[in-house]
Parts: structure tokens; C-alpha cells; sequence
């Protein structure tokens, strides 16, 4: 079976376009740009704020503080120190979850 190619962000605004058609609501592609930039603001500033972000069905974005600690530079074996800091990780939800993930 042949993979199937991804998504880039112009088939994400132009699916968003063709499928509002359906229920009569006309958008444009600046209109969908427009939105995901806004979203793209939010989920930024609830990060900054309380930490965490809430794509109901799809994830939670959350920020997680990383301890310093000891590594290896993968070229010369010589250990380093990684500093502390802070990451943003992301938990699937459930839902997507089961519907995408087989059964094990």
C-alpha cells in the first residue's frame, strides 16, 4: 500500500474552505489563515499564563521544566552538561487516540 502524502498548511486551509461549504458557510483562505493564527496566539499566551492549552478531542499542550543533567556529545563521547529548561509536550487525548491506534 502506498503511503499516503501529508497535509501541508495550504491543503489544511483549502479542506477547511471546501468542507464549510457544506453547511453554507462561506470562508476564505485568509479567513482559515486568520483563524489558526489566532489559535496559534492563544495556545501561546495560556502556555505563558497557566502552562497548559486544551485541544478538546485532539491534545492538551503542557509546559514541563527539564532538571540539568549529565550527556555525551555523540562525536567525541566527551560527557556535558545539559542545562535545565523548559519544554512544551503534548498528551494525545484518549479519543484520538483510540481511533487512530489499534487495539493491542
Amino acid at each position: 500500500m502506498a503511503a499516503a502524502r501529508k497535509m501541508g498548511k495550504t491543503e489544511l486551509f483549502a479542506h477547511f474552505v471546501e468542507h464549510m461549504e457544506q453547511f453554507d458557510i462561506t470562508l476564505r483562505r485568509g479567513d482559515v489563515r486568520a483563524f489558526f493564527d489566532e489559535l496559534q496566539q492563544l495556545c501561546e499566551q495560556q502556555l505563558q499564563d497557566s502552562g497548559e492549552f486544551t485541544l478538546p478531542g485532539i491534545a492538551k499542550l503542557v509546559l514541563q521544566k527539564r532538571e540539568a543533567r549529565m550527556g555525551r556529545n555523540p562525536a567525541t563521547g566527551e560527557a556535558i552538561e545539559i542545562p535545565a529548561k523548559q519544554v512544551v509536550k503534548a498528551r494525545i487525548a484518549k479519543q484520538l487516540k483510540d481511533a487512530v491506534l489499534p487495539e493491542a
